[in-house]
């Protein structure tokens, strides 16, 4: 899973990207055009893998892993009504979510891009120009399909008169600060817009980067940010990014520490991971044996035998049956023998659809 990171200059979206990451990338602002993304891959907490761990007594762990890409502020700069365009762009278009940083601290050796701090105005400015980019997309699409009318066959002729249609409401959506993952769109509009891999489509987290002395305010300003942003497709957070990236930088037992002594609550990658999966509707089951203890993401739904194929395609090619048992049932019972003698390792088959924390062993004939 890649997540792009964005936000006006200076809104500190590089310090966000150090905390979830615990990175160490540059956080002057950097918009030159010869400027690269940051790039950083984060491990998915999850207790269960250490527990899992003390029972198989594995040689490694495996965490699941969400990577960050931290896009540089354009040449132009954003927020000036002209979209996220070029190599930027395309970076954004490959990632499963994006994550919006909008600045909610005061620090005079910090310059604003505005004359003042608005974190929720920022925040707007930064969906249009994402709904910008889409316009242009679409509108360079249109140019195309005027094109190919010209010398199309009737049958191609309908399928781009079509096309042209679901464009044009995207478009008058769009034009109405309607993003796209917003907007009533059919069913069979799905494969279009995953070609277009348009940004306003993708689900979004919006992060208040809020100064050390608002920590004990979190709770209050992120309730006024649901009751301004929040949908089933935006998820929001307020961190203090300077000390997330400080306690990142620290030992676990130190880090706890200074969360207590701070009340800065949980830690903001722990944060970011869960309101991730929660808004790309993923979940993780588990394997586990003397060479590995692992997590394997996969999304709410699928079958047994789709989830074989995340470990191997051959494992789904030859799948029999998976034995299953809850983690919680594993952690209590400590053995798979004592599951057994205890009935709560199950056989099922290949429609069995997965949950959350499910300890599986693919059987295949492979």
């Amino acid at each position: 899973m890649a997540i792009g990171i964005f936000g006006l200059p200076q809104s500190g979206k590089t310090t966000i990207f150090n905390a979830v990451t615990k990175g160490h990338a540059e956080t002057a602002s950097f918009k030159s055009s010869g400027a690269r993304p940051n790039v950083g891959v984060a491990k998915v907490p999850d207790f269960r893998l250490e527990d899992l761990a003390t029972i198989s007594n594995p040689k490694k762990i495996i965490y699941a892993e969400v990577e960050y890409i931290d896009i540089p502020t354009s040449p132009d700069g954003l927020g000036k009504t002209k979209g996220i365009g070029g190599e930027y762009l395309n970076v954004l278009q490959r990632c499963e979510a994006l994550l919006l940083v909008s600045r909610a601290f005061e620090n005079p050796s910090v310059p604003n891009f505005e004359d003042s701090i608005d974190p929720y105005r920022d925040a707007s400015t930064l969906q249009l120009e994402l709904m910008f980019s889409d316009l242009a997309i679409l509108e360079r699409r249109q140019e195309r399909i005027s094109n190919q009318l010209k010398s199309a066959k009737q049958a191609d002729k309908d399928l781009l008169n079509k096309e042209q249609l679901l464009i044009t409401n995207i478009k008058e959506g769009l034009e109405n600060e309607i993003p796209v993952r917003d907007q009533k769109l059919p069913e069979d509009a799905a494969p279009l817009l995953e070609n277009f891999q348009l940004l306003s489509s993708k689900p979004l987290i919006i992060v208040f980067n809020i100064d050390e002395n608002d920590i004990l305010q979190t709770h209050e300003i992120e309730n006024s940010m649901i009751n301004t942003f929040a949908s089933s497709t935006i998820g929001v957070a307020a961190l203090c990014g300077d000390l997330e990236m400080q306690l990142g930088q620290m030992n676990p037992e130190d880090e706890q520490d200074f969360r207590d002594t701070l009340d800065a609550g949980e830690p903001g990658l722990d944060r970011m991971v869960k309101i991730s999966y929660e808004l790309l509707g993923l979940i993780s089951f588990l394997t586990t044996g003397e060479d590995e203890t692992r997590a394997w993401t996969i999304r709410k739904g699928m079958t047994a035998v789709e989830a074989a194929g995340k470990i191997h395609s051959d494992i789904q090619r030859g799948f029999i049956r998976a034995e299953v048992i809850a983690y919680t049932d594993l952690s209590r019972v400590r053995s798979i023998a004592e599951a057994r003698k205890q009935a709560v390792l199950r056989s099922e088959g290949k429609t069995y659809v997965m949950q959350d924390g499910d300890v599986v062993n693919f059987l295949n004939n492979v």
